[in-house]
């Protein structure tokens, strides 16, 4: 599974980007929340969530992993494909799509294309619950999710699986945004 990119970006518009990586040109679809962050940078690094059918192969790409944890969040909603959670994120920030699903804001969450009333509804009621976590991960900034991925990979090896650590991680860069990868692994092994 490919988990991220990083590479120079050869072209973007709203609806993708075109990551050329090794010489491979790689097109990922993109949120208009990505597509602002990344517009004019010469290289970009993207978190990637790729969507396998019998008739096609598509590469959905992120600024960071609170936007893709949502979109896979997102497409586990009956109704609610890869299509479907950009349109969801490109209309509104990963805050508010939480915000709104925590606070059960049907309204919000139909003023978004293609979302009627039963898909609101059913958004809120099967991610109510599974968003709680997401929230914390708002307050994290782009610069800290390489740390913090680093961190998160280093005590995976060392046998931690994320569920047990994410938590814990964000509760430290929240309270030491600056904090190295050494810091972050040495703080989560004193509270678990």
């Amino acid at each position: 599974m490919i988990y991220h990119i990083n590479g120079k970006l050869c072209e973007v518009t709203p609806a993708y980007a075109v990551v050329d990586c090794g010489g491979v040109g790689y097109q990922l679809q993109i949120t208009l929340q990505t597509y602002s962050k990344i517009s004019g940078q010469k290289q970009v690094h993207l978190f990637v969530h790729p969507i396998y059918k019998e008739d096609s192969q598509v590469l959905f790409g992120f600024v960071d992993t609170l936007e893709r944890d949502l979109f896979r969040q997102l497409i586990l909603v009956s109704g609610v494909g890869g299509n479907t959670a950009r349109v969801i994120l490109s209309s509104a920030s990963p805050t508010e799509v939480v915000e709104a699903i925590a606070t059960e804001n049907v309204k919000m969450l139909q003023s978004i294309k293609g979302i009627g009333s039963k898909t609101a509804q059913r958004i809120i009621i099967d991610l109510k619950d599974k968003v709680s976590g997401l929230e914390l991960s708002s307050a994290l900034s782009t610069t800290n999710v390489g740390v913090r991925q680093e961190a998160q990979s280093a005590l995976e090896v060392l046998g931690y699986q994320n569920k047990q650590t994410e938590k814990v991680l964000q509760r430290i860069i929240s309270e030491n945004p600056d904090a190295s990868v050494e810091l972050l692994i040495k703080e989560v092994l004193k509270r678990l």
